[in-house]
């Protein structure tokens, strides 16, 4: 959504929201990935209660919204709305040498998230997965073909051969999110379309995807 489709009032919401310097430094903190509640306190020195305070203004004037982890079903995820991004402007992360793109089988989105980020950008970017499958998903290659992908070359790989220590790792689902150590990480809740096996539920985390890398990508550069 455009700036244009937000209306005055709703506008005016985002930005009362954001006049709380710890608020905004929340959704500083959300523009690159997806984070807990607690990781939020953590990285922000904030306690639980106050941290709870918050993301309930942030979440009534529709800048933030929360996802149940796939993995680790306690826990839930913060992210921000991307409508809401139309109408702020806020700090990214530095840039990077290379970006590796994570989920648990490297099967569909992974490795769509790597095809797009190659298009949009000269930084090099590769797909592994924590537990790779053993072939990727036809429905992954069903709709990267239908954008334009080339997805003749896709084969699954485990992340420990792919790695480097200077990557930055973007998760792109929350089991394997949960089970990396590296230290530059980032994290995309963005839930998995192989339970649906839908044309539809492809394309939708196609689209997720697609929204996040345009708005990152810019940030780390074009190389």
């Amino acid at each position: 959504m455009s700036i244009e489709g937000l209306t005055l009032a709703g506008r005016a919401r985002i930005h009362a929201a954001l006049g709380d310097p710890a608020r905004l430094a929340i959704v500083d903190t959300l523009v690159a990935g997806d984070a807990s509640p607690g990781e939020l306190g953590a990285e922000l020195e904030l306690p639980t209660n106050l941290v709870a305070h918050h993301l309930k203004v942030l979440e009534a004037a529709g800048v933030v919204a929360r996802t149940r982890s796939e993995g680790d079903k306690r826990r839930t995820y913060v992210r921000l709305r991307p409508d809401a991004m139309a109408a702020m402007t806020t700090p990214a992360p530095a840039g990077a040498e290379r970006v590796v793109f994570v989920c648990t089988q490297n099967s569909a989105r992974s490795q769509l998230a790597a095809a797009i980020w190659s298009r949009r950008s000269r930084v090099p970017a590769l797909s592994a997965g924590t537990h790779p499958a053993e072939r990727v998903h036809p429905r992954a290659v069903k709709v990267a073909r239908r954008h334009g992908l080339d997805p003749a070359g896709w084969r699954t790989a485990r992340l420990r051969d792919v790695v480097r220590r200077d990557d930055l790792l973007i998760a792109v689902c929350d089991n394997a999110y949960e089970d990396l150590e590296h230290e530059t990480r980032l994290h995309w809740s963005i839930p998995d379309p192989a339970p649906a096996d839908t044309d539809a539920a492809f394309e939708t985390t196609y689209a997720e995807l697609s929204d996040r890398i345009d708005r990152l990508v810019v940030a780390v550069g074009n190389g």
